[in-house]
């Protein structure tokens, strides 16, 4: 087991913070923490009393104490569990209840007796909630709190259900949920609409009365609100603050949600760094941001007066080390995504050779290429290379009813006028009209309505490669399977997926694949295809040359955008080739004013690129760049 920087403390650290290398590693200390005392307990022949969480990120928590279960005969009869909250109204037996997740990830697969699990209940009228609550921290008082209790925390820094507000001794009640919260819930629900708006949870207080507190945190999503939650301030706007007032608490985190706390995103004010090339890169970028200067107008007063001293020390002086980073940003900016023909590639971001290379560039959703990198596709089709572009997935859950019912309607008088029989349609026409006045929240699509669905997004897509100047040879369509079995069960097996995305490749043999890195789509699609790409280029490269010479450039801009210090190519957009960018973005109608799955961003697809292709152009002017309409940032995978 690794783990990184135990319990390390920095002067911007206002509470414990255990770091380890992933959350399966962390995950398995959890549950070996709390494997500990039940057995401690047992040992006193008393019980363990647990305070337990929801969501994704405990759920490896409980796998492996599952396993400790099955495996080790680690026994729960001798434990009580406490759960943080639950949605109002709820039904136990609904697919988002607190009840369902519990079971089918802890109580269904262990011996605790069912009397001895206690879950806010959903179920109950208005007035028979505040005595439930007040019965419920009774019960806990009763049996001398809780031994340990896990926490999440969301992205407004609540714990429980605990929103921005509450206050330091709340109890247990019956809660508003806040609207970012709600956005966060509705891929589960169908909607944001479909979202309770209230639920019962555990207060503040009620958490602080335990002997233990462990806040677990995975992935980048989290990094934000953790660096608030340990480096912050106290505040009511962020609930998790609260816990730097107990002695009681540690924070379990992976490399990526701790990724902004100070020690790990600006080492060098916090301690002397290895000046690592990267290092350098990302901290005088920061120097020139904080201060709004341009790199070469940095002062060795600038350095010393921020933290980086050091760096003035051992690299100075200053002035070359200003001329190192601008010339290293400036090598990024290139017009050739390709490479440029006949032309020193040593200080470019691509090789110039071959000339006129093959290029695959993958679209986890058929709209994600010309959205992330539609002005960089132009450029590679106008600059002759051979461009292929593959969409990996149907898309099909993004696409609202009416639209179904619209082109099943344009094809009923289509046919008609044609004079074609369209008896069948007719009917299964009418089987879906029936089909949506009944639709539940979040219900599966029939396989006629998902196929309806996937036509329309695949018309879309053609149109946009067209569009970008692919002929219809170049525009493939993997339907990686993972995509259509994932609506029926959380953990898909992408084994088929990696053999089909290989056949392409081998077919193609690219010297550049294009591949999406914004992981912030809401159903993590994006991750997915990219771990597909990636496994498939690392089989191949065991046998094949050609896959050991090609390139992986991950782009963005759907959902995020790289640092300025991430990128190493920034391909730059005219006007006018913006303007062509956004009409390529357009013929993706579907998901034009208003898509199904938008995120946070109120912004239209097209705006929201069009919005961060200039603010990556405006990053590199204010660093004393030239200055460019617009810029599509690419980062290099390495293997």
């Amino acid at each position: 087991m690794i783990k990184l920087n135990l319990l390390e403390e920095t002067r911007f650290e206002k509470l414990p913070v255990s770091v380890f290398e992933n959350d399966k590693i962390a995950s398995i200390t959890i549950a070996h923490r709390i494997a500990d005392i039940i057995r401690k307990k047992h040992s006193e022949n008393t019980f363990a009393i647990l305070g337990l969480a929801t969501g994704a990120t405990p759920v490896s928590v409980y796998a492996e104490l599952v396993r400790l279960h099955n495996e080790e005969g680690l026994s729960f009869k001798n434990v009580i569990t406490f759960n943080l909250d639950e949605y109002y109204p709820m039904q136990p037996n609904a697919v988002q209840s607190y009840v369902t997740f519990m079971n089918e990830n802890l109580f269904n697969h262990i011996d605790i007796e069912k009397e001895n699990i206690h879950i806010p209940d959903g179920t109950l009228t208005l007035e028979e909630i505040p005595s439930f609550c007040l019965g419920y921290e009774k019960k806990i008082e009763r049996l001398g709190g809780l031994d340990i209790q896990i926490l999440g925390i969301g992205r407004t820094g609540h714990i429980g259900f605990n929103e921005p507000g509450s206050a330091p001794n709340s109890g247990t009640r019956l809660v508003t949920l806040d609207d970012l919260t709600r956005r966060d819930a509705a891929k589960d629900f169908g909607g944001k609409s479909f979202v309770p708006t209230k639920a019962i949870t555990m207060g503040i207080g009620t958490i602080f009365k335990a002997k233990e507190i462990i806040l677990l945190a995975w992935s980048r999503k989290k990094a934000s609100i953790i660096k608030k939650a340990v480096e912050g301030n106290i505040s009511g706007e962020v609930p998790a603050t609260y816990l730097q007032l107990s002695n009681n608490v540690e924070f379990i985190l992976d490399q990526d949600a701790a990724s902004e706390l100070t020690r790990f995103d600006k080492p060098w004010l916090v301690k002397d760094c290895v000046w690592t090339d990267d290092l350098i890169h990302k901290a005088v970028i920061w120097l020139a941001n904080t201060l709004d200067k341009p790199v070469l107008k940095l002062t060795e007063d600038d350095y010393n007066n921020n933290g980086m001293a050091q760096l003035a020390t051992e690299k100075g002086p200053v002035y070359n080390i200003n001329i190192q980073i601008f010339n290293k940003l400036q090598h990024t900016i290139t017009g050739w995504p390709g490479g440029k023909p006949n032309a020193d590639d040593s200080q470019r971001p691509e090789r110039a050779e071959p000339a006129k290379k093959r290029v695959i560039i993958f679209s986890p959703h058929p709209d994600d290429d010309v959205i992330s990198m539609g002005g960089t596709f132009i450029r590679l089709v106008d600059q002759k290379h051979d461009v292929h572009v593959a969409y990996q997935t149907s898309g099909n859950t993004a696409v609202w009813d009416d639209d179904v019912l619209r082109f099943v309607e344009f094809n009923l008088d289509f046919t008609e006028k044609m004079g074609v029989d369209n008896a069948k349609l007719k009917t299964l026409y009418q089987d879906m009209r029936t089909f949506f006045s009944k639709k539940q929240p979040n219900e599966t699509d029939t396989p006629e309505i998902q196929m309806i669905k996937g036509l329309i997004r695949k018309g879309e897509a053609i149109a946009g490669a067209r569009y970008c100047g692919l002929d219809d040879e170049h525009i493939h369509f993997q339907s990686l399977p993972f995509y259509e079995v994932r609506k029926y069960q959380k953990d898909s097996d992408t084994k088929k997926d990696i053999l089909l995305t290989i056949d392409l490749m081998q077919k193609i043999k690219p010297h550049q694949i294009f591949a999406a890195g914004d992981f912030e789509d809401p159903h993590g699609t994006h991750l997915v295809c990219f771990n597909i790409i990636v496994e498939a280029l690392k089989e191949l490269r065991k046998t094949e040359d050609w896959a050991k010479d090609c390139w992986l450039w991950m782009y963005r801009g759907a959902w995020h955008e790289f640092e300025t210090h991430e990128i190493e190519m920034a391909v730059p957009i005219s006007p006018q080739e913006l303007e062509r960018k956004k009409q390529a973005i357009f013929k993706h109608q579907s998901q034009k004013d208003k898509a199904v799955f938008p995120g946070d961003d109120s912004r239209e697809f097209w705006q929201r690129a069009e919005d961060r292709n200039r603010e990556t152009a405006k990053a590199y002017d204010k660093l004393g760049l030239a200055e460019y309409e617009a810029m599509e940032a690419f980062v290099r995978w390495k293997f």
